[in-house]
């Protein structure tokens, strides 16, 4: 007991704090400190964009000043403090901008920045951001990250997660936007993709380094041994795994650079990915971006590109990675909202009786199915045509015209570890909080997910026909927590 309590704690740390050095991308590449600083990002409009600000890393002195300023004006309008940029600078190099985390003068980022929320005891922007104790694990709905990553001074050095135009593609490009992101767009370019909701819609995020635009919903990080297999589309089963692929990958896109990662980039994309490799390099060169990669991993010659524990033949502290799982574990599902007890009763019977078990369970305490749900099944319009061919095990890359559902799933899918390409069940807790459904934010709200009229082709068609019956269900799936049914 006292080792795991250990492992937690560190886990607790991993979580919040660590960077494991990816500070150099996001204040030497990125640039997004200096970003912040140029645009005189305000704490106000910081919360604006969805960023949680922890009340505990603020001193004394400015909490009590920030009380008082909010006594007399609640909105924070009239705030000195939440409108003076350079507020904005002292919060985040004191480490209360949640998931920003300053190292040695810079700043990086960790997994807090999507998952965490705060109890807003101190101040709160409606559809925004707060101020108040850490809630960790909690899904950030309300993130503008599109914006946020727009604000910094070299947006193009996230080229690798942008929708791209690529000529080994023949000028094709998936995503919201009608035309791609080339090696020759410039910052304004960059800019405008990134901080157009209509393109990269708030509280969502692209975790993919695909050169497809296919950001998808965040999701919470609490119950995760409840939780697998990991991502949307199912490529990782253990969680250790999956966060080693974050920190070695989307936290520093410059490790894609290394012999490992173009390996892995060339074997999931072929020429295609090969292409816009070399384009990040020469971007990397003209906006003068020296001294990467930047995360400390250990490199690992075993094993071929792709393999699940190190996909570009790197790994992190192993132990802070176990460490972390212990904590992720550990963090509790918020309790369902249980408003009508007898429209939930009445609902959990609408669950079990209109096919809705058929993949998902009844018990939130139990560990969610592992299977991995084809396209077809769960995706009935979904008619790919081929983009390019592939090596088994890997599926062909395929994508479905006009609908944004597949885009996540064309490269990287769970055919990666020799599944089928399909979609991993979610976690079904803190959905009263939810504010938009299924990955591509396509089901607008959970009447528009289980509502007919979406039609039989649409993503996930199992529907509530009868009004009342579907607002049952609806009672009881805001209801749902991992408390023993």
């Amino acid at each position: 007991m006292p080792q795991q309590m250990g492992d937690v704690a560190l886990g607790r740390e991993v979580f919040r704090f660590e960077t494991f050095g990816n500070e150099g991308f996001w204040t030497d590449a990125v640039r997004l400190p200096a970003g912040i600083m140029a645009a005189k990002v305000t704490p106000l409009q910081a919360l604006q964009l969805g960023l949680q600000v922890d009340s505990d890393m603020v001193d004394p002195a400015t909490k009590a000043e920030l009380a008082k300023e909010l006594r007399a004006d609640p909105s924070g309008r009239s705030s000195r403090l939440l409108n003076d940029p350079n507020v904005t600078t002292k919060l985040v190099m004191a480490g209360a901008v949640i998931g920003m985390s300053p190292k040695n003068g810079k700043v990086g980022t960790s997994c807090a920045l999507c998952h965490t929320m705060t109890d807003a005891s101190v101040f709160k922007v409606p559809q925004g951001g707060s101020v108040g104790r850490r809630l960790d694990g909690l899904a950030n709905h309300n993130i503008n990250l599109g914006k946020i990553f727009a604000t910094a001074a070299n947006t193009r050095a996230l080229y690798t997660i942008a929708q791209l135009q690529l000529d080994a593609n023949k000028g094709k490009t998936l995503g919201r936007a009608p035309r791609g992101l080339t090696a020759t767009s410039t910052e304004a370019d960059f800019d405008a993709y990134f901080s157009n909701p209509r393109f990269y819609p708030i509280g969502m995020f692209d975790d993919t380094f695909d050169g497809n635009g296919d950001p998808m919903h965040n999701t919470p990080l609490f119950e995760q041994d409840l939780a697998a297999p990991y991502g949307s589309e199912g490529t990782f089963t253990r969680i250790d795994d999956f966060s080693n692929f974050v920190f070695t990958t989307l936290f520093d896109q410059t490790m894609l650079t290394t012999p490992g990662g173009r390996a892995f980039v060339h074997m999931l994309a072929g020429a295609a990915g090969d292409e816009m490799i070399d384009n990040y390099v020469k971007i990397l060169n003209d906006t003068r971006v020296v001294g990467y990669p930047f995360v400390a991993a250990q490199a690992r010659q075993a094993g071929k590109p792709g393999t699940l524990t190190t996909p570009i033949g790197f790994r992190v502290d192993g132990r802070r990675l176990l460490a972390l799982n212990a904590y992720l574990a550990s963090l509790p599902a918020p309790t369902g909202m249980k408003s009508d007890s007898s429209a939930i009763m009445r609902g959990r019977q609408v669950f079990r009786t209109s096919g809705c078990t058929g993949c998902h369970n009844v018990d939130q305490s139990r560990p969610v199915p592992t299977t991995i749900h084809a396209m077809a099944q769960i995706f009935p319009g979904d008619h790919p045509i081929m983009l390019a061919p592939r090596q088994p095990p890997l599926n062909a890359i395929v994508n479905t015209p006009n609908s944004f559902f597949d885009d996540k799933m064309a490269v990287v899918n769970a055919s990666l570890r020799g599944e089928k390409r399909g979609i991993a069940m979610p976690l079904l807790l803190d959905l009263a909080r939810k504010p938009v459904f299924l990955h591509d934010d396509s089901a607008s709200s959970l009447d528009n997910l289980l509502n007919g009229s979406r039609g039989r082709t649409a993503p996930h068609p199992f529907y509530v026909p009868d009004r009342r019956r579907r607002a049952d269900a609806i009672a009881y799936l805001k209801s749902l927590d991992s408390g023993v049914r």
